[in-house]
């Protein structure tokens, strides 16, 4: 059970809270209430089912923010049988907020990358919330290089509020760093997987977000901004935040319609954070099978049909 609750989760924990006294009477007063215990229990199951399967987009941006959300490394160390981190952009500095390095996964060699976020203050300043530098997407470009020289798949694990917007990044490329990654994954001759499993915002998710098979893990969300920035923009107002959401369509059914998302996969009651192991087997299995699927194309058509992906997004008229 989390420790942390979200606002809109207390009536659900009220019905737990219901049940915990309802057990603590029945020992203390020596009776038997397995009944009415089991009653409860059985309400609260179905309240919860019913609860989370219809979640707002606001209410699923929330849960992908949620502080005991697995991050990357915990999928990571779950998933691989071998794990080789790597450093370094060779330019400038290791940027913490991504990991990356050399993996195996159910056998199968690739190079893993991730936007690391913190838990906790130190981490958290340590990982800079998950906030890329342009040495961070410099460090995956060269990951990702590396991966294409040796003709391994690559796999990117996708969660972050932005890249980092402070001066120091901007004075040394940000938009170039993402720009650049953006152009080199479009023609990487490797397969890429690409699995959202928290915050997939702007171009800082983006810059490792290009890929042959897009996943979105059940309570995530991918924009082009925050609906807090979105808000702040369109209505002048970053309360509106629940408006800009529902406008922008972030939920990962909403890019499964417009051809964005491949596959939405599913979480355990209550999110991710509630049970990982079985959240880190889903995102596992979807690795594997997209591999198996992808490893059979040459070269030449994994890169055709990834721009050929790329290619029929979006909508207009004239």
């Amino acid at each position: 059970m989390a420790k942390y609750i979200l606002e809109f989760e207390k009536p659900l924990r009220e019905l737990e809270d219901k049940i915990k006294s309802t057990k603590v009477t029945a020992l203390e007063r020596g009776i038997d209430m397995s009944k009415e215990i089991d009653g409860l229990q059985e309400k609260l199951k179905k309240a919860a089912e019913d609860f989370y399967k219809n979640l707002t987009r606001w209410q699923r941006v929330q849960m992908a923010r949620h502080p005991e959300r697995p991050h990357s490394m915990d999928y990571i160390e779950a998933m691989t049988d071998y794990w080789f981190e790597l450093h370094g952009d060779r330019h400038y500095a290791d940027d913490k907020a991504i990991v990356g390095g050399i993996g195996t996964i159910g056998g199968k060699k690739m190079m893993i990358i991730g936007q690391q976020k913190g838990r906790g203050t130190r981490d958290n300043l340590y990982r800079n919330f998950g906030m890329p530098n342009p040495e961070g997407y410099r460090k995956a470009l060269r990951l990702m290089q590396l991966a294409a020289k040796f003709r391994v798949p690559v796999l990117s694990l996708v969660d972050t509020i932005g890249a980092y917007p402070g001066l120091g990044a901007e004075e040394r490329g940000q938009a170039e760093a993402i720009a650049r990654n953006l152009m080199v994954m479009s023609t990487l001759k490797v397969p890429i997987v690409i699995i959202v499993i928290g915050e997939g915002a702007s171009g800082g998710a983006l810059g490792v977000g290009v890929g042959d098979r897009l996943f979105m893990l059940e309570n995530t969300w991918f924009s082009v901004i925050s609906p807090e920035g979105s808000a702040s923009i369109l209505y002048r107002d970053a309360s509106k935040a629940m408006e800009a959401a529902d406008a922008m369509k972030v939920a990962p059914d909403d890019l499964v319609k417009m051809g964005i998302c491949d596959q939405v996969l599913p979480e355990p009651i209550g999110g991710a954070h509630q049970d990982p192991e079985t959240s880190i087997a889903t995102v596992k299995k979807a690795i594997l099978a997209s591999l198996t699927e992808l490893e059979g194309l040459a070269p030449e058509e994994l890169v055709a049909q990834r721009i050929a992906r790329y290619d029929k997004l979006g909508q207009w008229q004239e």
